[in-house]
């Protein structure tokens, strides 16, 4: 049975795994706040330094997402990762088109693949499973749960990332969730619509 097992947000500077807030930091800009979530948590990756914002925020929220599981220890190509947003890779286009003016950078220009962030978290992590990266006007629950739903009916996939991450400027909204094939304990939830909108709104 695929239910929903963990989930977190980073909104308004604020990084909270479930309920509980795992880190925050107001009165900053987004680049620091990311930089400073990212110490807090202790993470060894220096490739972090040269993401965009985007890939940088699904890090972190994957980062909390998956601690106190074993998904990493699953096989690679048994995890899977789904995302969507409204803004595609936007806030990266905008300042590479300001280095366009100069000398472009290409540095930046690899952060303008729209489902960059789901390469970067496969990388970080290792996953080989199915990934699919979806761009819809606003924060749609049912096309995540039909697609995510579709992609946990294959023998051979046995969690998901799946969520929300979107930037662009200083605003920022990221929801993530994990979905896995496992019994429905407490403390998890049904993978449907009505559940995903909900654990986005909380």
């Amino acid at each position: 049975m695929a239910v929903i097992t963990r989930y977190c947000h980073i909104r308004q500077h604020m990084l909270r795994d479930g309920g509980q807030i795992v880190f925050r930091k107001g009165d900053v800009t987004l680049d620091d706040f990311s930089e400073s979530a990212f110490l807090h948590l202790g993470i060894q990756y220096p490739k972090f330094y040269k993401m965009d914002r985007t890939s940088r925020l699904g890090l972190l929220g994957v980062e909390v997402l998956l601690r106190h599981t074993n998904v990493t220890k699953l096989d690679p190509e048994s995890v899977a990762v789904v995302l969507s947003n409204a803004h595609a890779s936007l806030d990266t286009d905008r300042r590479y088109f300001e280095t366009t003016k100069a000398i472009a950078s290409p540095a930046l220009f690899v952060y303008t693949l729209t489902n960059i962030v789901t390469g970067e978290i496969c990388i970080r992590h290792g996953f080989k499973g199915e990934n699919a990266f979806f761009v819809t006007p606003q924060f749609e629950p049912a096309t995540l749960a039909g697609y995510v739903n579709g992609v946990m009916e294959k023998a051979s996939t046995f969690a998901c990332v799946a969520g929300w991450v979107d930037v662009l400027g200083e605003q920022h909204d990221v929801f993530l969730y994990l979905v896995e094939k496992t019994s429905a304990e407490n403390g998890a939830w049904q993978h449907d619509a009505g559940t995903i909108e909900k654990l986005y709104l909380s």
